[in-house]
This record gives structure tokens, sequence and C-alpha cells, in this order.
């Protein structure tokens, strides 16, 4: 599908497919180069009978998405969220961190590195990691942390799925607003909250996540003081210390929220 045509064609179908587990885009790309995958594989058989290390060929294994590929990805939200949220960290480096629902292997990974961390997460966790301790809990409650108790705690894109379903959790419309004002009851005096969550036309995208309005979050954390935004656009370029209102209009951007408590 080369025409502009086929393409938006494609591009249509795919925004209707991807839903449910299809992406048609990646389907196209993956046929469209089998004919190479079949080529250089022959080619390769014939240097292999000339090698003088031959390794025998195992089960086929085509890869049919990494010809043009770049060296690596430093870009995207959860690159940006993961780096911003672990400098803030860093540069505090407080005694104890305590995480919500994270990314293990992005955000929670880099603070292993300089730091021990206690993940709080409804699911289960079978993967056990030195200096990560994990507590099963619902944080919407947050029941097994005393008031005033936190001193560093982060939510990185997870609170917008609460109450939805989505992750076995019951369902509850208010469950992220009754996560927040938990987030703010066991926070520490002179401790900080680092937040991340979609932003942007406030909506429900039912199951997957909810997407708010950045002064929706601010104004339901009016226990405690922001002390900065900042936000990964839609072209997911990272915009530091944004306006609240920059990504009323967004349709799924990222906004990075650092609260303090006094």
């Amino acid at each position: 599908m080369s025409s502009p045509a086929a393409k938006r064609l494609l591009g249509a179908a795919t925004r209707l497919t991807a839903p449910w587990g299809l992406d048609l885009r990646v389907l196209a790309t993956r046929l469209a180069r089998l004919p190479r995958y079949r080529r250089e594989r022959r080619r390769f058989a014939e240097l292999a009978r000339r090698s003088a290390h031959p390794i025998p060929f195992g089960d086929p294994y085509p890869i049919l998405t990494d010809y043009a590929q770049q060296a690596g990805v430093a870009a995207g939200q959860y690159f940006h969220q993961d780096l911003w949220a672990a400098r803030k960290v860093f540069a505090r480096r407080p005694a104890r961190h305590v995480d919500v629902g994270s990314r293990l292997d992005g955000f929670v990974a880099h603070l292993l590195t300089f730091m021990d961390v206690t993940a709080v997460d409804v699911r289960p966790l079978d993967s056990p990691v030195r200096g990560l301790t994990f507590v099963r809990q619902d944080a919407t409650e947050m029941a097994g942390f005393a008031d005033g108790s936190i001193e560093s705690l982060s939510c990185l894109n997870a609170v917008e799925h609460f109450g939805l379903g989505r992750y076995g959790d019951p369902l509850a419309v208010d469950a992220w607003a009754d996560a927040l004002r938990a987030f703010a009851r066991v926070l520490a005096p002179g401790g900080r909250l680092y937040l991340g969550v979609p932003i942007g036309r406030e909506r429900v995208a039912f199951n997957a996540h909810r997407v708010f309005h950045a002064r929706t979050i601010v104004a339901e954390l009016r226990a405690l003081r922001l002390l900065s935004f900042s936000a990964v656009d839609d072209a997911d370029r990272f915009v530091e210390n944004a306006r609240l209102d920059a990504f009323d209009d967004a349709a799924l951007a990222c906004g990075l929220f650092e609260f303090g408590k006094d």
C-alpha cells in the first residue's frame, strides 16, 4: 500500500482493529518484507556452508519489522516520564521511596540502581529482586501505611486505570480520586509525590484508562502544593515547566506533577 488513499484506508482500518489486538500496519509491513527474509535466509544458508565455524540452522524465527529500525528508542511518554521522575528522586536521595503501580522494568529499575524501593500494586508479583520490597494492596486506600509516613512517593501512569476492572480490580468510578486522597494522607510533611497521568480531552476510554485535565488533578490534590508541572505532548516531546491548561485539547499527552506537603 503506497498510494495516499491506500495509506489512509489502512490507517482507518488499523484504528478499528488495534484495540482488539490486531495492528494492520504491522501485519502489512511483515507481509511486504517476507520476500526479503526468504531471499536473505537462502543466501545466508549458502554462506554458512562455506564457513569455518558452521552452526546448524534451527527453527525459522522471522523478525520482519527491524530492517529500518534506529539504534534504540530514547523518546516516547514512558521514556521521558520515567527519566523525569528518577532524576527528581535521585536529586533528593530520600531514605525511603514507595512506588504505586509504575513500571518495574522502567522507572522502578532506575531507582533500584541507587536505592531500595517498596512497590505497591493490587496485582501479584512473583519476581524477587534485590532491593525491592513488594506490598500487594489496594492503592485507593493505602491501608498499610500510616498518615504522614512516606517521605517520597510516586505513581506513574497507573492511577488512571484504577476502578476500570482492567487489572482485575473492582469497578469503582471514583477510584482515581480515592487514590489521590490516600496519597495525600500518607505523604509526610516535607515529602514529595511524583505523579504521571494521561492529560488532554477529559474522558474515560473504558476499560483502558482515563484522560484528565491537568487542573482536575491539582484540584483533587488541593491538600498538597504543586511544586512543578511538566508534560510530554502528543508528539512525544518533553515540555518542562508547562502551563496547566496547555494540553486541555491534547489527544493523549502525559502530565508530570511534583507535589509537596507543608
